[in-house]
């Protein structure tokens, strides 16, 4: 087959599927305001997260496989990876208002969500802890609860300055944190500054070891040994799930001091890296992993 006749035939599957897209619209009922919506589609696990911290998770019909958080988030309906969602899944569940964290996709399911008539909102995740309490103001004002947002916003704001004032009073140096997403043929996928990893590492009172990168990337040898992280910090669960056995198998890492001391911590995914309402209550938990004989 041609390049041109597998374009034609990529643009006939999303017209297609746009069609179905717009049926199914035709059988939704008609978009309400945000404060009268009752039927709402979330994607991404930290504005699920958000919308029932405002007490609101009652209208809630589905979410997407990041919403872990609260459990009774995890007994609605799936519509997928929030990266890689179904536009006629979320169509499906008759929705009248969807709000998505920004970098949901693919393009082409958030093209045709836009397209459907439907109030969709794009959450900014900017990935620093300062942006926290918008993401909330924005959520709420979403789904047209601003008063219980800024409420909820203020709180947040209140306690990662104390937990942040608490970082920067402590005395003696910092840790270095090495947050390892995986490993790839043989390689750490570091995460660097620009990064949620490298903010919540930084408002627990550590130092990102590999803060010259930016965003995620793979480390050669010479480059986690450059590093010299304290500590090894990785996500708990999941099926790409790093363990410490597995970390220290590599040379590059067991050269290191974490690598000497066994040092090698574990999160939640979502808790440590969402930057939602419970970022200041997981940054206190790492400054504690981090730092016991100051707690």
């Amino acid at each position: 087959m041609s390049f041109l006749s597998l374009r034609s035939s990529r643009r006939q599957v999303l017209s297609a599927t746009a069609a179905l897209a717009l049926s199914l619209h035709l059988l939704l009922p008609s978009t309400l305001v945000a404060k009268d919506a009752e039927r709402i589609v979330a994607i991404g696990g930290t504005v699920t997260e958000i919308i029932y911290a405002l007490g609101e998770g009652d209208r809630v019909v589905a979410v997407d496989t990041t919403s872990l958080y609260p459990q009774e988030a995890t007994s609605k309906p799936n519509i997928g990876y929030v990266r890689q969602i179904s536009a006629e899944g979320v169509l499906s569940q008759k929705p009248d208002l969807i709000i998505a964290e920004s970098g949901a996709g693919p393009v082409d399911s958030i093209n045709i969500l836009k397209a459907s008539g439907l109030s969709f909102v794009s959450i900014p995740s900017p990935p620093e802890t300062s942006a926290i309490p918008d993401k909330i103001r924005a959520v709420g004002a979403a789904i047209g609860r601003t008063d219980k947002a800024e409420e909820l916003a203020k709180t947040v704001e209140t306690s990662l300055e104390a937990i942040k004032a608490k970082a920067q009073a402590a005395s003696g140096p910092k840790k270095k944190v090495l947050f390892a997403l995986s490993l790839a043929n043989g390689r750490v996928m570091a995460a660097g500054s620009q990064s949620s990893a490298d903010a919540m590492i930084r408002l627990a009172g550590g130092e990102n070891a590999v803060a010259t990168i930016s965003g995620y990337k793979p480390l050669t040898d010479e480059a986690v040994i450059a590093a010299a992280p304290d500590v090894v910090l990785v996500m708990s669960g999941g099926a790409q799930h790093l363990t410490a056995e597995k970390a220290f198998e590599l040379p590059a890492l067991a050269a290191t001091p974490a690598g000497r001391n066994k040092a090698f911590l574990t999160m939640d995914g979502l808790y440590l890296l969402g930057l939602g309402p419970r970022a200041a209550d997981a940054a206190r938990d790492l400054n504690a992993l981090l730092y016991p004989e100051a707690q």
